[in-house]
């Protein structure tokens, strides 16, 4: 009975805690579009680092090597990264009206658009905004839509452009 109980204890704590941590990691993009892209797509990546995830890490990254001292101290201070890329296996998979939802979220006055690409037959589009505020770089979004691949990128929290050389 002891050794059920201890073995049985940390499940239920555990099963108590990962609500509340998967709370804390809200997706950018709507969730019910994401659902419908997944349902269509061939092949999808759904990564989602939140700021305890990016200091996780960071832990592995060697503060020795150039590079990743640089990537370290990049990350260090972001809210989170999320990267979402849906494979198709033919054309039309997704809408204008789809990728019109998650542009709208980046609508707004701290919003700007850096990059719009549009291509004709619409099989061929980037979109890439900067949020600023105060002055500051506090975000960015890639959307870059092609005929049988979507994918995007959500930066939150300061960015600094001297670190990203």
């Amino acid at each position: 009975m002891k050794r059920l109980m201890l073995t049985v204890l940390p499940l239920v704590l555990l099963a108590g805690i990962l609500p509340i941590f998967a709370q804390q990691t809200k997706t950018p993009f709507p969730v019910t579009l994401e659902k419908q892209l997944a349902a269509r797509a061939t092949n999808y990546t759904e990564v989602s680092l939140d700021k305890n995830m990016l200091a996780f890490a960071g832990r592995f990254m060697n503060g020795k090597d150039a590079d990743e001292a640089q990537a370290k101290k990049l990350i260090q201070n972001l809210t989170g990264i999320w990267v979402r890329t849906y494979e198709f296996d033919k054309s039309n998979q997704y809408t204008h009206d789809d990728l019109e939802s998650i542009r709208k979220q980046f609508d707004g006055t701290e919003w700007s658009a850096l990059v719009r690409e549009r291509s004709k037959n619409g099989g061929d589009d980037t979109d890439v905004y900067m949020k600023t505020v105060n002055g500051e770089i506090q975000g960015m979004f890639v959307l870059d839509a092609e005929e049988k691949e979507l994918s995007l990128v959500y930066i939150d929290g300061p960015i600094r452009p001297e670190e990203l050389s």
